[in-house]
């Protein structure tokens, strides 16, 4: 007879910082550039190097550690981790091992079941290594040494989670905390935020833990959620056989839709850390602990509150929008400008979210600036375009953040308000459509519905609906005479 098992899943997450510099040297960080051209001695691991800690680094890692409810710890240190590996040019990663910069935290997860707490076991700040690229028609493999020194910081959670809702629940407000702080855009499909899930079966009701594996080469939610519930039926099939879960790291294949082992699950002592001796240990004073509170942001729990008080649009709207910081900025600037909370709200919920969905991006990714919204806004408000019009000039906004005052002019899509050319098309779409005509006067009023649209498509969604509608009826009348 089956038993029942209990998942018990801890994350590895590790945040690429946006810093402009990486962590031990003056070399960018920005994505891209040619292969080992953002590269000096340190960051390439060149004999008689020194290292030089990266202050924002530091700052930002405190933040998200203050963000996380974690114990900052004043006096921290590096340590370096020893491992051969093409990509890792020292041969070793600087890593915090001994005494982390934050330790003892705990964020606050809301999934079906109600909310819960994930604890938070450690922040560490480290470095990047670089890329391996392997050519498969040279059949060798090149590495770029851009991302090595990339500054990261890797939070580990406690094994509290129970199964991918719970995840993904911790990942999205990881996320936010972290992209509300500026500290990181957080993008999986990018690489700047990668998450390493440790999992383990175990009876219910069972104290001890069971054998946990490591997956890796997790780049979505969609990734994680497969890779946790294929894992956690392959440990239970194995117990159910009278196997034994062997401790190792395996690698997640998403397209083929299953893991297979890279190697046996190292632990510190495999990697014979020490203390970094070219790096002074970390002071962290109380005057920059006060400064890096000050800064703080105001979060997500905080803006929703304020938004309730301040503007009157739905409580769903309210959720969506400060899902993300830059959307929430977005929507207060233009709001500010304008003063059309809620018609901010609906371009933002409506044909922003379509588009997103439409180029498959991420909020962070809307390039229109708030004043150009508010402007659409108030040229809809003025009567000067129509709502069709609005949305053609909208999705070029949203393409290349164009002007919309200067593209409605430039285009010659200003509402028309001359009565005389709209009679002349009226008349027109009246004498083209004699059975809409014939409909209406026999008393089917939805008739006038057909016609306003034949006369808006005439005059390519240029005219006063308003106008259109009533010059419709008015000459409708008259013919009934």
């Amino acid at each position: 007879m089956s038993k029942n098992y209990e998942t018990v899943i801890g994350l590895e997450v590790h945040v690429e910082l946006a810093t402009k510099t990486k962590i031990f040297c003056g070399c960018s960080t920005a994505f891209g550039g040619e292969p080992n051209s953002h590269t000096c001695p340190v960051c390439t691991g060149m004999p008689g190097s020194l290292p030089v800690l990266n202050k924002q680094v530091l700052e930002y890692a405190i933040a998200v550690g203050l963000a996380t409810n974690c114990e900052i710890t004043r006096d921290a240190k590096f340590d370096r981790k020893n491992y051969f590996y093409p990509d890792n040019p020292q041969n070793y990663q600087i890593s915090q091992l001994y005494l982390p910069i934050c330790k003892n935290g705990r964020v606050e997860i809301e999934t079906g079941n109600g909310k819960k707490y994930v604890g938070i076991h450690e922040i560490h700040m480290e470095e990047d290594a670089g890329k391996l690229i392997h050519d498969e028609w040279e059949d060798c493999s090149l590495v770029d040494y851009n991302r090595s020194g990339v500054p990261l910081i890797e939070i580990v959670s406690e094994p509290d989670m129970r199964d991918a809702e719970e995840v993904i629940a911790y990942l999205e407000t990881l996320r936010m905390l972290i992209q509300y702080l500026g500290a990181s855009d957080c993008k999986l499909q990018e690489g700047s935020m990668r998450a390493d899930v440790n999992l383990s079966v175990r009876e219910v009701g069972e104290k001890e833990f069971g054998t946990r594996t490591e997956m890796k080469n997790l780049n979505s939610f969609r990734a994680i959620t497969h890779a946790i519930e294929h894992e956690r039926e392959r440990q239970i099939d194995l117990l159910e056989e009278g196997k034994a879960v062997v401790q190792e790291t395996r690698r997640w294949d998403d397209n083929r839709g299953y893991s297979y082992a890279m190697r046996s699950k190292e632990d510190a002592q495999d990697y014979r850390y020490f203390p970094d001796p070219d790096l002074m240990p970390v002071h962290v004073s109380e005057e920059m602990l006060d400064k890096i509170r000050a800064k703080q942001p105001e979060f997500r729990t905080e803006k929703i509150e304020r938004y309730k008080r301040e503007f009157d649009i739905p409580a769903y709207d309210i959720g969506i929008i400060t899902e993300s910081k830059h959307m929430a900025d977005l929507f207060e600037e233009a709001t500010a400008l304008c003063g059309q909370p809620k018609k901010v709200s609906n371009w933002l919920m409506g044909e922003t979210l379509r588009l997103l969905k439409e180029k498959n991006e991420d909020p962070e990714d809307i390039r229109f600036s708030p004043k150009h919204l508010a402007q659409l806004i108030s040229l809809v408000d003025a009567g000067a375009i129509t709502g069709p019009v609005a949305k053609e000039v909208f999705e070029k906004m949203f393409e290349e953040d164009v002007d919309p005052e200067v593209y409605v002019e430039a285009h010659g899509l200003k509402t028309v308000h001359d009565e005389g050319a709209l009679r002349e098309v009226v008349e027109k779409v009246l004498a083209q459509n004699p059975q809409s005509v014939a409909d209406y006067k026999g008393g089917k009023q939805k008739a006038i519905g057909f016609l306003v649209g034949q006369t808006m498509k005439a005059m390519k969604g240029k005219a006063d609906p308003g106008l259109v509608n009533r010059m419709l009826k008015e000459m409708l009348e008259e013919t009934a005479k």
